[in-house]
């Protein structure tokens, strides 16, 4: 018999506050929850199981701390590009064209 770890799942908000901050966590049948709901809500999904763990000892609505800023932005920069999106255009910030 094949040891498998249950799947866990953490959501991140970003744009109203400096800073991500947890919305949501769980494993197992929560983590497919979280996961099912970000699919219906056209949500990106990254996988990073280590990213994941670290975020996971965050209680929820904290926002993530400075030691993960990087590793974070790897994914909000992915996740701006599938998107087409420019840093600032989750806040509605208006850029003059030069």
């Amino acid at each position: 018999m094949t040891y498998k770890p249950s799947r866990r799942a953490v959501a991140l908000e970003y744009g109203n506050r400096a800073a991500p901050v947890m919305t949501a966590k769980g494993q197992g049948e929560v983590a497919e929850l979280i996961i099912e709901e970000a699919k219906k809500q056209g949500i990106q999904i990254a996988e990073d199981p280590q990213l994941v763990a670290l975020l996971g000892q965050l209680e929820l609505n904290e926002e993530i701390p400075e030691s993960l800023y990087v590793a974070v932005s790897v994914i909000l920069s992915w996740v701006y590009w599938l998107k087409g999106m420019e840093p600032g255009d989750e806040q509605g910030i208006v850029k003059d064209e030069v």
